[in-house]
């Protein structure tokens, strides 16, 4: 067992779910926000849900397979209805469980009945993390009964071998206690009003029970690393230092990496800072339905993440990248915050939920951030100026670019991206790029972004609007009026994409150089900070540390090529959790002597860890 509560920044694949049960937890999730999205609730019964693997929505599938009524369903999102919709839906997906099981009761073959059940209990995956969770007997039991109910289903065997036969008595005991369930709590006459919609027994809820539902991401989402994953470039490893002779700097990047940081349910959802920026750029596969508007933006002012920081407001926003840091403040899309360590505690604290963190964990997370550096290109001189390594067309683009314009009020492209000043003024600006809250508003500026490394961040602009650089240039010549010829426009866009270039913009990986490899020697790095803490005896930094390494190595062994090693791998975490262990019962000297093992056999199983 890894340490108590331990949230993982690795996430697991999870299995696709059926539309129906899709549709509805979906359904939850949708109704948790405010305002609630009815047209995003509509086009979760009516339409695939994203990433799955069914070409058609809820409702078209339960129209083609059962004889139960959408139109309680329907009814209530055309009228708004939050509770009459959880009602109808929470019916209709019961009412489809039982639908299959009696199939499955009906069926003239092993194969069918055990198709039917398997249907079921797909479906039934709709509720059963939140019956884990608020009634764990009746889950065990209703566990057992899903087993039964399986195998009683009997077998046909190949070959004439391993023929079991059907047992209907047992079918029919099994899918009682599923029945009686289901009618007890999903399919009541009335239903409590819920303030949090979800999908806990009715029972319960009724009896006035306040049920702790875990948090959970809705089908459709997606915060795995993007692939391929970015190259990291870090301003000290450049120099040649090693990051373990950096502690604050080591674990600044533990933090960047730990969803301990954050509040509910992005913790539990192994959410963190590199989630969203992957190797300090732009993960542009991270989507959440109801927070993002496209793959790789999120709306983290919205009601999900922290609904004390809800600004009622649809506003997703392309993720920036935060490559060269150090150079771009200020900071925030509309450049609000000049500080770095402020602009950091306000996604910690508002916009993610976390608790106030700690001066030294602002210290260390800015001491990291402010060593990105951006991907070297040779065809850039770091005063901005092209290298005889750029192509022509290029080359034109640059006089383009620093020509000034009639429609940029006699400025031109590098009037606001500076090429001496990595491509930035360090100011905002409305070019027109956003739509206005109100008439008169001045709500539109938005940060001057480097052109810097852009070749690998696309979409563009504050809301990812344009999906490439030459849709950027070909919107400023029509919105301003620049009456560029399409060479010109060619040419400009050929000196984006170079300047935005790189000469290794991704992270390679061979048979040794694995990316689980990649892991270890990062969360070696970060475990190294307990030659600094456990002196110190600081523990609430050295319990972060451990819970958060510990589970994410164990997490990431499961990727490991070689898998003879993986048990030692198992055993490190272990080593951890055991230093975090004994922090917790102030017994230091086992805390060191756990960690002294923990490096010894780091450093021996050093050449199997790929």
């Amino acid at each position: 067992m890894l340490a108590s509560g331990a949230a993982l920044a690795t996430p697991a694949k999870e299995a696709p779910w059926l539309p129906e049960a899709a549709a509805y937890r979906l359904t939850l999730h949708y109704g948790n926000l405010a305002p609630v999205p009815w047209e995003k609730i509509a086009d979760a019964w009516s339409e695939p849900y994203r990433g799955g693997e069914f070409r058609e929505g809820a409702f078209d599938r339960i129209a083609e397979d059962s004889v139960l009524t959408t139109e309680a369903v329907a009814a209530a999102i055309a009228d708004q209805d939050r509770q009459a919709l959880f009602a109808a839906s929470t019916r209709l997906l019961a009412s489809r469980i039982g639908e299959e099981l009696d199939r499955a009761l009906a069926a003239t073959s092993p194969s069918a009945a055990q198709a039917a059940v398997s249907e079921a209990q797909e479906l039934y995956r709709a509720f059963a993390d939140h019956v884990r969770a608020t009634d764990p007997e009746a889950a065990r039991k209703i566990g057992l009964a899903w087993l039964e109910l399986s195998s009683a289903t009997g077998s046909s065997g190949m070959l004439g071998a391993g023929v079991a036969p059907r047992d209907e008595t047992r079918m029919m005991s099994a899918s009682k206690v599923i029945r009686d369930y289901l009618a007890a709590n999903y399919l009541p006459d009335d239903f409590e009003r819920r303030a949090r919609l979800s999908a806990a027994p009715e029972t319960l809820v009724a009896a006035g029970a306040a049920p702790d539902i875990p948090a959970a991401l809705p089908p459709g989402s997606d915060i795995f690393d993007q692939d391929p994953l970015p190259r990291l470039v870090l301003n000290f490893e450049e120099q040649g230092i090693d990051e373990k002779d950096l502690p604050m700097v080591a674990y600044g990047d533990m933090l960047f990496d730990s969803p301990e940081l954050f509040g509910e349910p992005a913790r539990s959802a192994g959410i963190t800072c590199s989630t969203c920026h992957n190797r300090s750029d732009i993960n542009q596969r991270f989507f959440i339905p109801g927070v993002s508007h496209q793959p790789g933006a999120a709306d983290v002012d919205g009601a999900f993440f922290n609904p004390m920081f809800n600004d009622r407001r649809d506003d997703s926003l392309d993720i920036p990248s935060l490559r060269g840091l150090r150079f771009t403040g200020p900071y925030g899309r509309d450049g609000r915050f000049a500080s770095l360590r402020e602009f950091s505690r306000n996604v910690i604290v508002n916009e993610f939920g976390g608790a106030e963190p700690t001066p030294f964990m602002l210290d260390a997370l800015v001491a990291y951030m402010l060593e990105f550096d951006f991907l070297p290109n040779r065809m850039v001189t770091p005063e901005g100026a092209l290298t005889e390594a750029a192509p022509e067309a290029a080359r034109r683009g640059e006089e383009i670019f620093n020509r000034p314009m009639a429609g940029l009020g006699d400025k031109s492209c590098a009037s606001c991206h500076i090429p001496s000043a990595n491509f930035m003024d360090r100011r905002a600006h409305d070019i027109g790029s956003a739509r206005s809250g109100y008439d008169g508003a001045r709500a539109g500026a938005f940060d001057t972004p480097t052109l810097l490394g852009t070749a690998y961040t696309a979409p563009y602009f504050h809301d990812g609007a344009l999906p490439t650089l030459a849709s950027v240039v070909n919107w400023f010549d029509d919105t301003k009026s620049l009456g560029l010829s399409e060479r010109e426009r060619s040419d400009l866009s050929a000196y984006l994409e170079t300047v935005g270039g790189a000469d290794e913009p991704y992270e390679e990986f061979g048979e040794r150089n694995t990316p689980f490899r990649l892991a270890f020697e990062e969360l070696t790095t970060f475990a190294s900070t307990l030659d600094t803490l456990l002196p110190e005896r600081d523990r609430q930094h050295t319990l972060l540390l451990t819970d958060t390494v510990a589970a994410d190595l164990a997490a990431d062994a499961g990727t490991m090529s070689n898998q003879s090693a993986r048990q030692e791998i198992y055993r490190l975490a272990r080593l951890l959790v055991d230093v975090g262990e004994a922090v917790r019962t102030d017994d230091w000297a086992a805390a060191e002597a756990h960690w002294a093992s923990f490096k010894a056999e780091a450093e021996a199983i050093d050449e199997r860890v790929y």
